[in-house]
């Protein structure tokens, strides 16, 4: 299995405490959680089962049966069960024949399960309580795509499930480390600059990584997939967001507003912008969204708690809507059409924005300060009636009485520094100070796809570079959640 080393172990512990495991995982649509699960725990799954969207409980129910004639045998299920009550009793029992080894049950899509007034969550709540919380040999696994419904209901869960679960596990997309060793398995071979390029329209997501194929370019796989009438992801923007959110409208309205604006949005500014009320149920989506990885939430410099810019971080997103939506499929060699335009340019400069700030640690880790307590943030000043207003995307603040100030630039060769640039750094730099009231020491610090060329005379003004190969370099970005 490609990746996933943080949340194998978290499961493979999960497996050797002496105690009942309750785990939820949860992420994005396609992002591998079923994979992951049926993976590790092979071998040791007593149960499983995966319920069936818009399925009423008659169905649900027959199928559950149906599931414990195949793990446990005929005679463990003679009738359907009426009703959720009934089905964990059945489970039960045929669990509590075996109490020589360790015993996982998994139920996959929770959220088809678990429908309105199906009494499903409330049965899973007392047969947790009542009996396999103490059945030292058993781990259950809850999956659902529904992020948001995922936090609510069981992560978050006021009844019966409340402060159960020991352990869960928010299931990101692949890292560029991840995403390259995905599509040599497949292989794919490309190089580091062609699989940022692919990476930048289809992200992390295994099920659209996996879409690549060996022998072609990166223009050719974006061609097929999204340019072409049949093309898998031409159509997949329209259910994405409808799959995973309730009232998916106002979700789909923020993520609009926040690809028009490349520098990202203030919670003010999405209001604006989406025509949203202020209030919990913005909180709410903004929330969902983020948990869900398809936006980034980054503190502003100084306004810690209070300021925050929201940036759409989700490539494939960020792709279809800047060059698909409403437009007709153009067939072949749109994609190099594309790319010696305007717009495109554009569009890689935000989306490798995007990536670097995904990628953060990676950053830290070739400028030799892992190891170094860091705030991640962001600079924007707006000028007011003189003078001009700058943003800096990426700014690390140290611990050791430093800052990293990073300029990001997605450049098809090594990039050439200007003596124009090189004192737009100088006077960044400068204001920086000024506007801040800082006395840690600044670095200017260049993010870039290549290799720095530049002259004697404006060398001084970039302290570290750091380029694309050094971003691979971090496998996981997986926040494991303990409990």
């Amino acid at each position: 299995m490609i990746g996933r080393k943080n949340e194998s172990r978290v499961l493979l512990e999960a497996l050797e405490t002496p105690r009942a495991e309750f785990i939820a995982i949860y992420g994005r649509r396609r992002i591998g959680k079923t994979f992951l699960v049926k993976n590790v725990y092979a071998g040791h799954l007593a149960f499983e089962f995966t319920g069936t969207q818009n399925a009423t409980l008659k169905n649900q129910l027959f199928k559950f049966a149906e599931k414990i004639k195949t793990h446990f045998g005929e005679a463990h299920a003679n009738r359907p069960p009426a009703t959720w009550y009934e089905a964990f009793q059945l489970l039960k029992n045929s669990l509590a024949k075996n109490t020589d080894r360790r015993q996982v049950v998994f139920f996959d899509e929770l959220p088809w399960i678990a429908t309105p007034k199906s009494g499903f969550l409330e049965e899973l709540g007392y047969f947790w309580n009542d009996w396999a919380a103490y059945q030292h040999n058993l781990v259950i696994v809850v999956c659902g795509s529904a992020a948001a419904w995922m936090l609510q209901r069981v992560v978050g869960n006021k009844g019966g499930l409340h402060n159960r679960l020991t352990r869960r596990i928010n299931l990101k997309p692949f890292t560029l480390a991840e995403a390259k060793l995905f599509l040599e398995s497949l292989g794919v071979h490309w190089d580091y600059y062609q699989t940022l390029q692919f990476y930048m329209a289809v992200g992390g997501v295994p099920a659209y990584l996996q879409e690549a194929r060996s022998g072609e370019t990166v223009s050719q796989a974006i061609d097929r997939l999204f340019f072409s009438p049949e093309g898998f992801l031409r159509t997949e923007f329209d259910n994405l967001y409808a799959a995973l959110f309730a009232s998916h409208q106002n979700h789909v309205s923020v993520i609009k507003a926040l690809a028009e604006k490349w520098r990202g949005l203030t919670r003010q500014e999405i209001i604006a912008q989406s025509k949203m009320q202020d209030g919990g149920g913005l909180t709410q989506v903004l929330n969902e969204l983020e948990a869900a990885s398809f936006i980034m939430r980054f503190p502003l410099y100084k306004k810690r708690g209070t300021g925050f810019v929201y940036r759409l971080s989700d490539e494939y997103s960020l792709f279809y809507l800047r060059f698909v939506e409403g437009k007709p499929a153009p067939g072949k060699n749109e994609w190099l059409l594309q790319s010696g335009k305007e717009a495109y340019r554009i569009w890689c400069g935000y989306a490798f924005e995007n990536i670097c700030l995904k990628h953060a640690e990676a950053i830290k880790m070739a400028l030799g300060i892992s190891g170094i307590h860091t705030q991640i943030g962001t600079f924007l000043y707006k000028a007011e009636t003189t003078g001009e207003g700058f943003q800096i995307d990426l700014l690390i603040d140290r611990a050791d009485r430093a800052m990293n100030l990073c300029e990001i630039k997605f450049y098809g060769d090594d990039f050439r520094l200007t003596d124009a640039y090189a004192d737009y750094l100088r006077l960044r730099r400068e204001k920086f100070r000024r506007l801040s009231g800082t006395k840690k020491q600044l670095f200017n610090t260049l993010v870039t796809t290549y290799p720095l060329s530049h002259s004697p005379v404006n060398s001084g003004q970039i302290d570290q570079v750091v380029t694309m190969e050094k971003l691979f370099a971090y496998d996981s970005f997986s926040p494991m959640l303990l409990t």
